[in-house]
C-alpha cells in the first residue's frame, strides 16, 4: 500500500526517517492541494505499474498467482482453498524462492503470537498446502520442498 507523509516536520532527519520507514513520498507544510493530488497520482501510477515477483511465479510450466488483498492463491488457474496461516506460510516461501526457511522463521512470519505454535504445526500446514497443490495438479506438491534438518523452501 502506498504511503504519503504530510507533515510539518521538515528536518532532513525527519524526511529520511519517513522514507526509510516505508513512505513513498514526504511532503512538508505548506503545500498546495494540486501538488498533493499530483503526488498521489504519481505514487498510484508507480504502484500500479509494479509487477511484484510475488504476484506471479512459475509453477511446473504454468503460473501461480496470488492476490494479497483477497488472500487468494491460484495454481494452474484453480484457486487454492487455504487457511489464513497456510496462505501466509506459502506466501513467505514464494517471496524468496530457493531460500530455506526454518520452522521458527516461518512461525515468526505467519503468527502474531509465535509462542502458541509448535514446530509440528508448521509441518501440518505444509502437508495441507501440498495436498491442495496436488489436488490442482499432480506434481505441483513438489513446489514446496523439505530440507531435512533445516526447514522448507519453494523450488521453481
Amino acid at each position: 500500500m502506498p504511503v504519503l507523509f504530510l507533515t510539518a516536520l521538515d528536518g532532513e532527519v525527519d524526511r529520511i526517517l519517513g522514507l526509510e520507514l516505508g513512505g513513498d513520498d514526504y511532503v512538508t507544510k505548506p503545500f498546495s492541494s494540486r501538488e498533493i493530488v499530483a503526488r498521489v497520482r504519481a505514487i498510484l501510477r508507480r504502484s500500479q505499474n509494479m509487477v511484484s515477483p510475488q504476484q506471479q511465479v512459475a509453477c511446473g510450466g504454468k503460473s501461480l498467482h496470488h492476490e494479497q488483498e483477497t488472500m487468494r492463491i491460484h495454481c494452474h488457474g484453480e484457486q487454492l482453498d487455504l487457511t489464513a496461516h497456510a496462505y501466509k506460510l506459502l506466501l513467505v516461501l514464494l517471496e524468496k524462492p530457493g531460500r530455506v526457511f526454518t520452522r521458527d522463521q516461518l512461525i515468526d512470519h505467519a503468527w502474531q503470537d509465535p509462542g502458541a505454535v509448535t514446530d509440528r504445526t508448521i509441518d501440518a500446514h505444509i502437508k495441507s498446502i501440498r495436498a491442495k497443490l496436488r489436488a490442482v495438479r499432480v506434481g505441483a506438491e513438489d513446489l514446496v520442498q523439505t530440507r531435512r534438518g533445516l526447514g522448507y523452501l519453494v523450488m521453481l
